[in-house]
């Protein structure tokens, strides 16, 4: 028989999924500047930082 997971498992997984909602996956088209065509950079970032992420060049 499987063995039941205690409670402070399931406290600690509620805190890092918490967490885990704080940050996002952002994907920004980039222009080469040799041939004009796009890539992507992707990155996952903290939700406070998302507008500098797309700023930065």
């Amino acid at each position: 028989m499987a063995k039941a997971a205690s409670k402070n498992a399931k406290i600690k997984d509620l805190k890092a999924s918490a967490e885990a909602k704080n940050w996002t996956k952002v994907i920004k088209a980039v222009r080469s500047p040799k041939t004009g065509a796009y890539t992507f950079k992707e990155s996952i970032v903290y939700k406070d930082n998302v507008k500098e992420f797309l700023a930065g060049k």
